[in-house]
């Protein structure tokens, strides 16, 4: 049974970064079933049409209960002293996540929501970017995954071009190298010899901006 994601937006528009994740997972899972809460009337405006049409609301997730119970929520939080595990597909419907998890350093937006009284489940002690960590959740609870059994890749070297690279400070799902190839194809990005070890499942795009926000350094330097 299909699960729902919610994303309790907790800053005011959304940057390009933001952007290229949420549009992954609305891509992965399908606009049906991931919303977006607490957006203020300025970023519901200005929505994208690839995030516009997933389940968009000004209301944050406390004053909706008469269409989210609170009961069948369980919110993904690094303090939770329990692991999300297959079994609690059969306890919950709606997983929460607070803000953007891929802060750093770590910022514990998370913790507004902790405040709640949800119950609450961890992915590892890894910090995970936004889409990452949805993507493990529903492998989770929706394909049976236990945590342990996904294959991750902890802080990757990306090869932007010959001779420049970034390390990402995040955890992310590794990537099967055929898609690797597919995807930097796709982008118009070659993958180098450079480029060892397992790579991350990174948003459509990520490169590009990670190339963009390099540059864009490179110039105020």
């Amino acid at each position: 049974m299909a699960k729902n994601y919610i994303i309790e937006h907790m800053e005011e528009g959304m940057h390009d970064w933001c952007k290229l994740e949420y549009e992954h997972m609305v891509a992965n899972i399908g606009p049906k079933h991931v919303y977006f809460t607490a957006l203020t009337p300025k970023t519901m405006a200005d929505m994208p049409p690839s995030l516009a049409k997933a389940q968009c609301h000004t209301e944050d997730i406390l004053t909706m209960g008469d269409r989210i119970p609170h009961e069948k929520v369980c919110l993904l939080d690094p303090a939770s002293p329990t692991v999300l595990c297959p079994e609690d597909a059969d306890k919950y419907d709606f997983f929460l996540f607070g803000g953007i998890l891929g802060d750093d350093p770590p910022r514990d937006r998370t913790g507004e929501l902790r405040k709640l009284g949800f119950a609450t489940r961890h992915l590892g002690e890894v910090q995970m970017t936004t889409d990452t960590a949805v993507n493990v959740t529903r492998r989770v609870v929706e394909g049976k995954d236990p945590l342990d059994k996904i294959p991750f890749v902890d802080h990757p070297e990306i090869m932007l071009r010959k001779g420049e690279s970034v390390t990402m400070p995040f955890r992310y799902i590794v990537k099967e190298e055929e898609q690797t190839n597919d995807a930097a194809a796709a982008e118009g990005v070659k993958k180098t010899k450079k480029a060892k070890g397992p790579q991350p499942l990174l948003p459509p795009g990520m490169i590009e901006l990670l190339i963009k926000d390099n540059d864009s350094a490179f110039d105020l330097n």
